[in-house]
């Protein structure tokens, strides 16, 4: 139970403030205090829960302002061999420095008046493409948008077994009726029929909506109609087919073990509107791309949200740089596609010659698999060659993640793995140091 001596026991704001006047040569002299207001007010509140107030305030307020003056959002090293890590920035970004302090960014150059931010990427993406496109922040926003601008008030169907969750709790059913559109559902859960879908048609149908299963993947007794199927049921209807492709994948990747729709493909097949993400296999910044038919992205920029939901310019550098290097066919400058096409025998080489220089004796090569990850590709992986490092495997995770840089490696059945699909050659020199420090 705490009492009045304990509190009494405390310094003052000030008393605290005056013992670091040593800091105010580096942090404001506002900031020194109120840290130190925040500082007792946690120790007072640990005396009334019956906890040990810290002793050593002015360490915890210095602390404090350490953390606030490092950088939070820093680089590091990936070695989990998943090139699309959701929590480490899903796509590893290519070289996209930004262009200066000021920028054409909404100039026309040339006409000498002002010109329109998504002029730097559509007509990349038109000619990757083939169609008309715009871009959005994300690709929750890209099915949003679509939603909103051409079915509100209005119904669209999709298939039971697309009402998918895209991560993090956003679901399709969710997002659709934020838009202002009503759901109707098709078939069943395994399997969906053209027929269910022409039966659901009504008056008041707007779209229909076709989701790719990027991120999940159902087996067995199974079946949904074709792209070709539900764009001929669009032409006979003249009600517009939306396909949300998820991962977007515009590169044909098989050869290397991917096996995923082109966004190309989908127009070939007979869609009107896609959208698909920018930072999944696009191998991009975090975007929502919708690409189609004309008069549709015509509407969808001139809905009054596309302004809230457009892209900053930092994003529209770095989404230029990978949309040229796409179109120019230079893959390895794209390091989501260099990771993706990169050989066993390659990743092999590397990590052989960083098991020497390590020299560890609990360390060996083992066959193994890399996943692409980021809500694609499902059920598929890469071969890869792993380093093995046994013994406390828990122990030396924490201690690779304490490295400066900080590496992520994975555990598996109480084995610590390092996949270098995932790291760049010029992050070998660190990973080596942080491997050596953690063994110590």
């Amino acid at each position: 139970m705490a009492s009045e001596e304990q509190f009494r026991q405390l310094p003052s704001v000030d008393e605290l403030a005056l013992s670091l006047a040593n800091l105010e040569a580096r942090f404001p002299r506002r900031l020194i205090v109120d840290e130190c207001r925040r500082t007792l007010q946690d120790a007072r509140a640990a005396i009334r829960a019956g906890r040990p107030a810290p002793q050593a305030l002015a360490h915890a307020v210095t602390a404090a302002l350490e953390f606030l003056a490092a950088p939070s959002l820093r680089h590091v090293i990936n070695a989990t061999g998943v090139i699309l890590h959701t929590n480490l920035g899903r796509a590893p970004l290519p070289g996209s420095p930004a262009p200066g302090p000021y920028s054409n960014l909404e100039y026309d150059i040339a006409q000498g008046r002002r010109g329109r931010r998504d002029s730097h990427t559509s007509p990349l993406l038109e000619r990757i493409l083939g169609r008309p496109a715009v871009m959005v922040n994300n690709g929750a926003s890209a099915c949003w948008l679509a939603l909103h601008e051409l079915a509100a008030g209005g119904e669209v169907i999709v298939s039971r077994g697309e009402l998918i969750e895209i991560g993090d709790g956003f679901r399709i059913p969710d997002i659709m009726a934020r838009s202002g559109a009503r759901l109707v559902e098709a078939g069943t859960t395994n399997r969906t029929r053209i027929e269910d879908y022409r039966n659901a048609i009504t008056p008041q149908t707007r779209l229909l909506m076709r989701v790719h299963p990027s991120n999940f993947s159902i087996q067995g007794f199974t079946g949904r109609p074709s792209l070709a199927e539900l764009s001929a049921l669009s032409r006979e209807t003249g009600i517009p087919l939306y396909e949300d492709l998820g991962s977007g994948c515009v590169t044909d990747l098989t050869s290397f073990g991917i096996s995923e729709p082109l966004a190309q493909d989908s127009f070939k097949a007979g869609a009107d509107l896609i959208s698909f993400s920018g930072d999944k296999l696009l191998g991009g910044p975090q975007a929502g791309i919708l690409a189609g038919r004309a008069d549709l992205v015509k509407q969808l920029r001139s809905n009054p949200m596309f302004r809230a939901l457009r892209l900053d310019k930092l994003v529209i550098a770095a989404m230029e740089t990978t949309l040229r290097s796409l179109l120019l066919e230079r893959w390895d400058e794209i390091p989501a596609l260099r990771m993706i096409r990169l050989s066993p025998e390659e990743i092999h080489h590397r990590a052989d010659r960083l098991l020497r220089q390590w020299d560890h004796p609990d360390a060996e090569l083992i066959e193994g698999e890399s996943l692409v990850g980021g809500g694609s590709t499902p059920d598929q992986s890469l071969k890869t060659w792993l380093i093995s490092v046994s013994g406390n495997a828990v122990q030396k995770e924490r201690a690779l993640r304490q490295a400066s840089p900080p590496v992520i490696a994975r555990i598996e059945n109480d084995v610590l793995l390092i996949d270098l699909r995932t790291v760049d050659p010029p992050e070998e020199t660190a990973l080596l140091a942080a491997l050596q420090a953690a063994a110590r």
